[in-house]
């Protein structure tokens, strides 16, 4: 199921994808995300805090609504980071 699906809009994936692609932006994210356990991303309360991080970093404000739907989503896709096949199903969703 694509994130589409959950109600998160396609222009705010874009404008996110376009601010990753700045070397720092990319760097900051890296040093945020890099320490994530497959427990991690099965917290919302985690998740929350992982969103409002991010959103902070790229300076891409979230309402509550697509925040709950972000948090939803990376939930049900029961993400395991240090797993190479997950993230490149994660990869495709967003390509």
């Amino acid at each position: 199921m694509g994130y589409q699906e959950y109600g998160i809009s396609r222009a705010l994936v874009e404008r996110v994808k376009q601010k990753t692609r700045q070397p720092q932006a990319r760097e900051r994210l890296k040093e945020t995300l890099g320490d994530l356990s497959k427990s991690d991303l099965q917290n919302p309360a985690k998740i929350r805090e992982l969103l409002r991080t991010v959103s902070r970093e790229l300076d891409e404000p979230v309402t509550a609504l697509e925040a709950e739907r972000i948090v939803k989503f990376v939930l049900d896709q029961k993400i395991d980071p240090r797993n190479t096949f997950h993230l490149i199903r994660l990869w495709g969703m967003f390509h």
